[in-house]
Parts: C-alpha cells; structure tokens; sequence
C-alpha cells in the first residue's frame, strides 16, 4: 500500500479529490503542517471480528486478577 502526503493548505483546495483518490486506490494520504505528519486519511475497513477475539492473548501478565485492591492503590481515598 502507497502512502502519500499533502500540506494542509494542499488538502483543503482538494480534499474531496483527495478523498476520492483514497476510496479508489486504497492508499492512504498523510496531512501535514510543516512537513510535519498531522492526519491520516484511510479507506475505511468494516471489521467483521468480534472485539473480544482481538483482544484474544493480549494479556501480558495475568497475576490474582480476584485480589481486593487495597485502600492504599486508590488515589481518590487519600
């Protein structure tokens, strides 16, 4: 996948061009503002995943997750 920049001032003269480049081509244009990256336009992906199977094995430590936490964790109670 290609990516491509613009300067802000670029996009705003052609952002519905822009837009349409993106939805036919699939690549993605990155906005910036002093040649420096701001915004990225991306076709949009419909996921078809359940939110829950992503997160799937995403626990990196997994250490007595029923331990009561104690009144000294809590920021609030001080």
């Amino acid at each position: 996948m290609m990516e491509n920049r613009v300067s802000k001032s670029q996009f705003k003269a052609k952002a519905l061009e822009i837009f349409r480049q993106v939805e036919a081509s699939g690549n993605t244009v990155i906005i910036t503002d002093h040649g420096r990256p701001t915004i990225e336009v991306r076709p949009y992906h419909q996921q078809d995943q359940n939110p829950l199977d992503i997160l799937k094995g995403s626990v990196s430590d997994y250490i007595d997750p029923l331990e009561p936490v104690g009144g000294d964790d809590w920021i609030a109670l001080k």
